[in-house]
């Protein structure tokens, strides 16, 4: 029984990254002695176990034969005679198909490292067709690793093109397509996923709203980049960088234009109550991925408010406070702070204007401050009943609006 390194922790040893979650692949070894050996089984699909002391993930190396359709749509072959080689054959790209031993000797049968040097993101064999999953893995690794120059080898984004035309991609299981689309957005350049989606065609099969905004114009004077398409891609790079590694604020700020894509053509580039028209949308996006409900409640909020906050320096205390009770603000206060840093990103999503000043988000922050340090228990409501309570509470906290300094002046 022999134990390698694979993976991600070799490949971003050599990339001089931070080491992640350590994986190990057994060969030689079965279930049995596994168990035996004081391992942990966890496996559902293939046999996996857990180190007994550091707890760390060491899978009996595999061979997968294609069987059915999608992600799960394989038959499996965990056997002692299975070699490394033929393990790493089975990976998706080239640089994670590299194993290290435990003198800490490189296993690279498939040419990872060069491929790494070269900042080439390629595809092991045919076999990475079979399954759709990892076109999202694709996108998601350039969402991480375009900054430091990668892009998809030629050959592997036309293998990506043709799964998309074979209708692969329509199997993926939609939690799954979720759950990589958030890892994306919290990645340094969400922009490179949506974009390597795009150049493949898959962007139309599993985020067809925002496919959608490709193409559509807006006012130039707003949006220089013009495109309600690029800006989307900029605005989910502006949330990452100021939220980092928060796929909520991404989500929002990926979804707050959907209602462009929807504006008659006779109407362009204007896109008037966009705000409102994209709520539809953006509610069967969420319910066809399953996103969870706090996403699609703060996505739903940022969609219809941006606007609202984009002109914070027009509205009346009144509305400030109304705005905070429909975001359910005073209940759930986390809500305005993501609603602000959304907007923000937005805002900074625009080409020239990445490092613009936005004085909205802190009025608002202040506004919302203002107005939740206002307990009933503080007022005197002696003799009032129910609505008059409210009503005595609602007028306190806008005149705490009105005091708060977080009004921007005109």
């Amino acid at each position: 029984m022999k134990a390698y390194l694979v993976g991600g922790a070799v490949r971003d040893a050599l990339l001089g990254l931070a080491p992640g979650d350590r994986d190990f692949v057994v060969v030689g070894s079965t279930p049995e002695a596994m168990t035996a050996a004081g391992f942990t089984p966890v496996g559902r699909d293939f046999p996996v176990f857990l180190h007994p002391r550091t707890r760390e993930e060491y899978a009996l190396a595999r061979c997968e034969r294609k069987s059915g359709r999608g992600y799960r749509g394989f038959t499996v072959l965990a056997t002692p005679d299975v070699t490394l080689e033929q393990d790493l054959a089975r990976r998706d790209f080239t640089i994670n198909a590299m194993a290290q031993d435990a003198d800490g000797a490189l296993v690279d049968p498939l040419g990872g490292r060069a491929d790494l040097e070269a900042r080439v993101l390629r595809h092991v064999s045919p076999a990475f067709s079979e399954d759709p999953v990892r076109i999202l893995r694709a996108a998601r690794f350039m969402a991480r690793w375009a900054h430091l120059g990668f892009r998809v080898a030629p050959e592997t984004l036309a293998l990506m093109r043709a799964m998309v035309q074979e209708g692969e991609v329509d199997h993926l299981v939609p939690e799954r397509v979720f759950q990589e689309l958030s890892r994306a957005l919290a990645e340094p350049s969400p922009s490179s996923f949506l974009r390597t989606l795009r150049a493949c065609g898959a962007l139309a099969r599993v985020l067809p709203g925002v496919d959608a905004l490709y193409g559509v114009p807006q006012h130039a004077g707003h949006h220089p980049e013009v495109d309600c398409g690029v800006h989307t891609e900029m605005a989910c790079d502006a949330a990452a960088r100021l939220a980092p590694g928060d796929p909520l604020i991404g989500f929002c700020a990926l979804t707050h234009d959907l209602g462009k894509a929807r504006t008659p053509s006779r109407l362009l580039p204007a896109h008037h109550a966009h705000e409102n028209s994209g709520l539809a949308p953006l509610q069967a996006l969420c319910e066809r991925l399953k996103v969870p409900s706090e996403h699609a409640a703060l996505a739903s909020i940022v969609c219809r408010e941006h606007l609202n906050v984009h002109r914070f320096a027009e509205l009346k205390p009144t509305t400030i406070h109304d705005l905070i009770t429909r975001c359910d603000g005073f209940r759930k206060p986390e809500r305005i702070a993501r609603l602000a840093l959304a907007c923000e990103a937005d805002k900074r999503g625009r080409r020239g204007r990445e490092h613009e000043p936005y004085p909205a988000r802190a009025a608002l922050l202040a506004a919302h401050a203002a107005a939740l340090a206002v307990k009933p228990r503080d007022l005197d409501l002696r003799g009032l009943r129910g609505e008059a309570i409210a009503a005595a509470v609602r007028r306190a906290r806008i005149a705490a609006i009105a005091g708060s300094g977080g009004m921007i002046p005109p």
